[in-house]
């Protein structure tokens, strides 16, 4: 039971339902072909889902742990069964194992297709007969809407006295409250009543239905005593061999019993049983179905969600988002900056001191304008545009449909908001990650965000890359960074231990607007780590790069560098020391490029093939000293290290491939 608590504030409280106690609870999805419980189960499945055959057959389940709320259960999908009644191998394994002697489900739900209720409500009059909690999911409603088809889902549910969920499971919509239910019908351990079948057949089978009234017989068999009267009288060979080897002296009683009732049919029992189950499935759909009735006017909400959840057009819906999310910061962020650092700059230009301390003064002055020109024009309003979305709902819709792609690389479609962040900084969006994630999943997720390009690295692709090499360029280097991303996600996922963490339900919300006071209380909380970590080293860093200047130290470090810079990249000598000190901020190499080469016009010192080659070198090579410093915070000094010697390599690799490509093209 859920605790309470003496509180003096008027305002609702939201208790959380009390956990599961106990052995993990098992849900089972069951239903005919093209129900959906494969959409239903790849929606909430962890990364690494098991697989087998069930026991005595070839036919494949798919089980996986899975997260709902504060409860973990243990969610297995079942082969696709037509009917408990049919001999076939399918309908045997699946009614084993929801028979189970050792670990039957505790709940099962069963997924209906709406646009052809009545086969599977006949299915669904026999799962009640199972004496196990049942939840429905009334799926596929979106196509039952296009052919004018109306459930009342729930005059169904009273009818059949089961939990009816209305969903759209490919986009979805339901499976949130699907689960929710399932485990509040756990908790309350209550089973649907079972559907006696017409009189005249309960009154042919009385003698029958007495004899196999024993506890024992029920013990041993597993089963409720309704469905062994319909499995035994419609002949299911399954249980005439559990009947017969369990109980050798009452099976001619019980087979005398059935040959008794069959004389006073005019048709076999089976054919009896399946015409009362046809006849009493199609009343149900009568009650429940209206043809042609007209539905509530969709809203703008609906065709948004038709849009943005939909398998296909959602990740084109996603692309547009991260497309008008970059157009939005940038076109911003150029006013931003022209009113802000830009300002800053002109007003401190002339101040340009020859003495230690003097040198000193200046650099702090040009970490703080570093961190200003990136904070405020870039960072602050990514982050806020972000989280709007995240409060709009939108962010949610995005984590859905890209949700099986994150897959494919051992990651689930929440990560995709801190990909999000990792536009406008990669510590923030690490910082996300390993505040929502753990393990192996924090491990990839947090080095897969080092490659997103942040602020600064778009920075310098629109400063460089759309200038000298045009949006062919600028597109070509972004496309570069997303396969990127791809073939390291599938590499390290390779590569890291075969974790088999719990799947997510992925919660959809309503459209709702975005409210100011909690955009800014989350924005601060997201960007305060500028404060801790990236000020001190950014204004540090410019305090060593001022000082090697001061006191001629830098021609010595350009030497030293010669092997990367001349002989590996191709590039002039003079850049050593800007490339080096990268690591610091992307935005602060790119500045002291400028300042080395004595000119901001670099197609008139730079070849088209240097400019393309250091363009990926300067992207790829070495996260900067803050994002480092988070690594080293939420990863360690091991898995840090490595995502450094990770980057230095696929740097000095397509910078290599780069050259060999723009000198053959």
């Amino acid at each position: 039971m859920a605790s309470t608590n003496n509180v003096t504030t008027s305002q609702p409280i939201a208790f959380y339902p009390s956990l599961l106690r106990g052995e993990r609870k098992r849900i089972a999805l069951v239903g005919l072909p093209g129900a959906g419980k494969s959409t239903i189960f790849d929606s909430v499945a962890s990364t690494v889902p098991q697989s087998g055959a069930l026991i005595g057959t070839a036919l494949p389940y798919h089980a996986c742990e899975v997260q709902i709320g504060l409860n973990q259960v243990h969610v297995i999908e079942l082969p696709s069964v037509r009917s408990l009644y049919h001999v076939q191998e399918d309908s045997v394994g699946v009614l084993q194992y929801l028979v189970g002697e050792d670990d039957p489900p505790d709940v099962i739900i069963q997924v209906i297709d709406a646009t052809n209720l009545q086969a599977h409500l006949e299915l669904t009059l026999e799962l009640c007969q199972m004496g196990l909690p049942m939840v429905i999911a009334l799926n596929h409603l979106d196509e039952a809407r296009r052919k004018r088809l109306t459930i009342q889902h729930d005059a169904l549910s009273r009818a059949l006295g089961v939990p009816v969920i209305p969903m759209v499971a490919i986009m979805g919509q339901g499976i949130s409250e699907l689960f929710d239910t399932a485990i509040a019908v756990i908790r309350q351990g209550t089973c649907p009543l079972p559907h006696e079948p017409s009189p005249h057949i309960m009154r042919t089978l009385g003698d029958l239905r007495q004899a196999l009234n024993r506890p024992d017989i029920l013990e041993s068999l597993h089963i409720s005593h309704f469905l062994l009267l319909k499995l035994f009288a419609a002949e299911h060979p399954y249980f005439e061999a559990q009947l017969q080897a369990h109980f050798p002296d009452d099976y001619g009683v019980f087979q005398n019993l059935r040959q008794a009732a069959q004389q006073q049919l005019p048709r076999s029992l089976a054919d009896e049983i399946h015409a009362d189950r046809h006849h009493r499935a199609a009343i149900l759909c009568e009650e429940a179905l209206c043809m042609g009735q007209t539905h509530t006017a969709r809203d703008w909400r609906s065709w948004l969600d038709a849009f943005m959840l939909h398998p296909q057009w959602g990740l084109l819906s996603s692309i547009l988002v991260f497309a008008g999310v970059l157009w939005m910061v940038f076109e911003g962020s150029a006013w931003i900056d022209a009113h802000t650092t830009q300002l800053i700059v002109a007003a401190t230009q002339h101040w340009q001191p020859t003495d230690t301390v003097g040198v000193l003064g200046r650099a702090v002055l040009d970490g703080f304008i570093g961190l200003t020109g990136i904070v405020l024009p870039y960072m602050i309003p990514l982050v806020l545009l972000l989280i709007a979305l995240e409060e709009a709902g939108i962010m949610h819709r995005i984590a859905f449909v890209v949700d099986r792609g994150f897959h494919h690389i051992g990651l689930h479609g929440g990560v995709a908001v801190p990909f999000l962040l990792g536009l406008g900084c990669n510590v923030p969006a690490i910082s996300a990650v390993a505040r929502n994630s753990t393990g192996r999943e924090r491990l990839i997720a947090s080095v897969l965000i080092t490659f997103v390009p942040c602020s600064a690295r778009s920075a310098i692709i629109l400063a460089i890359a759309g200038k000298y090499l045009g949006i062919i360029g600028v597109t070509g280097l972004y496309a570069l960074m997303l396969v990127l991303i791809a073939v390291l996600g599938q590499f390290l996922s390779r590569q890291r231990p075969r974790e088999v963490g719990p799947g997510q339900v992925q919660q959809i919300p309503p459209y709702t607007l975005p409210h100011w006071r909690s955009m800014v209380k989350e924005t601060w909380l997201r960007t305060s780590d500028i404060l801790t970590i990236v000020t001190p080293l950014l204004v540090g860093g410019s305090v060593i790069l001022a000082l090697l200047s001061h006191w001629g130290a830098d021609s010595a470090i350009n030497i030293a560098l010669t092997p990367l810079t001349v002989w590996w990249l191709g590039l002039p000598l003079a850049l050593g020391l800007p490339l080096l000190f990268g690591v610091l901020r992307k935005e602060l190499s790119l500045l002291m490029i400028f300042q080395a080469l004595g000119t901001q016009e670099l197609d008139t010192v730079l070849s088209t093939a240097q400019i393309a080659t250091l363009l990926v070198f300067l992207i790829f090579y070495v996260p900067c000293v803050s994002t480092f410093a988070v690594m080293l915070k939420t990863m360690g000094a091991k898995q840090a290290w490595g995502s450094v010697g990770l980057s230095v390599g696929v740097a000095l690799v397509l910078a290599l491939v780069a050259r060999a490509a723009m000198a053959v093209w």
